[in-house]
């Protein structure tokens, strides 16, 4: 990624881009069947994955990621699940819709059978049926109020919750009212190795996501919309 954009002047407007986002979500989808609507977001997806990426805020740039090659599981497989950065690789995990792609594995461990986590996460998630920036606690102004996860690994189902407990609280929770992590975000944690807080960046464990609504939050479920996520996880 070449730059996170002008951050304070974020800041300011942020609710603005939030209800912008959303509203255009919903705009169209009032006439239209739920089919009508899932075939509306494959079609976004496939055009936003077709093109070459790049995301923007006015003249800021948020991420110029180029053209995605998606890739099978199999073949996500036989690379050892990995993704290849520089060919700009995501894996399709065709029964969800979700697609994938391992910045870095991190320098931790998985999440075993059996086990708890309890992570600190930090994310932008843009919109891609509104085609902006909807929700991030990655500006300055949020450096304390990352989000605190309580994972848990039941016999290789990995489920989640946001740390409600926390004096920061938790900004998907007061946006959305969301208790559960998105199943879009849980899928990631299990090809990652999350590993203790750390100043070195190549130890931190980053992926980016293409979330369909069905694997996403509360209201993108209610608007059946896409999300591209980049998120972090670190151990706490």
């Amino acid at each position: 990624m070449k730059r996170l954009f002008g951050m304070k002047r974020l800041f300011g407007i942020l609710p603005l881009i939030l209800a912008a986002g959303m509203v255009l979500s919903a705009c169209g989808s009032e006439d239209k069947t739920y089919g009508e609507q899932k075939e509306q977001e494959r079609n976004v997806v496939q055009s936003f994955i077709n093109r070459n990426v790049v995301m923007k805020m006015g003249a800021d740039t948020l991420l110029d990621l180029g053209k995605i090659k998606v890739i099978t599981e199999e073949q996500f497989e036989k690379q050892d699940s990995t993704t290849d950065l520089a060919a700009n690789e995501f894996v399709l995990f065709a029964n969800t819709g979700i697609y994938m792609q391992i910045v870095r594995e991190g320098a931790g461990k998985r999440i075993g059978k059996g086990e708890n986590r309890r992570l600190i996460c930090r994310f932008w998630e843009y919109n891609i049926m509104g085609d902006s920036l909807q929700l991030t606690n990655r500006l300055p102004n949020y450096a304390t109020r990352p989000e605190y996860l309580n994972i848990s690994n039941n016999s290789g189902n990995i489920s989640g919750s946001f740390d409600l407990t926390m004096p920061t609280g938790s900004l998907i929770n007061s946006t959305y009212g969301d208790t559960n992590v998105p199943d879009g975000w849980l899928k990631s944690l299990e090809y990652l190795r999350v590993g203790a807080q750390t100043s070195d960046e190549t130890r931190i464990a980053k992926v980016r996501l293409i979330v369909p609504h069905s694997s996403g939050h509360s209201h993108a479920i209610a608007g059946v919309y896409p999300c591209f996520y980049e998120l972090t996880f670190r151990e706490l």
